[in-house]
């Protein structure tokens, strides 16, 4: 199921390289799911953020199974799953770490809203 505005599931190094690299280009919120097949409470939130995703085509959002890209899982320091990176220019700028549906939401909505420039 990947129509437009979904998770993108990176399967790859380069794969994810390649979403990340956009991320940076476009200058659009990316949020990375970092996920783990045996893992519940990942199973109970991904439909949560999927729907999330539909919704906010603006922002950009990557599934990463920590089994099948352990680098970049370790790279960003993931240590429970699923958990949540929240990346703007490339750098890290919040992170979710569990299945919290509210919390998961509120920093999307903090994050995702297009900066505001004051004079």
């Amino acid at each position: 199921s990947s129509e437009e505005g979904q998770v993108f599931g990176c399967h790859k190094v380069e794969e994810w390289n390649e979403h990340f690299q956009k991320g940076v280009e476009t200058k659009k919120l990316v949020v990375v799911d970092f996920t783990a097949s045996w893992c519940g409470p990942c199973r109970f939130i991904a439909p949560v953020l999927a729907d999330i995703a539909k919704k906010m085509p603006h922002v950009i959002f990557l599934k990463v199974d920590v089994d099948e890209l352990k680098t970049v899982a370790e790279e960003w320091s993931v240590e429970a799953m699923p958990t949540f990176v929240f990346l703007k220019d490339g750098k890290e700028v919040d992170r979710v770490v569990g299945a919290k549906k509210e919390e998961l939401q509120q920093t999307i909505l903090k994050h995702a809203a297009p900066a505001t420039v004051t004079a």
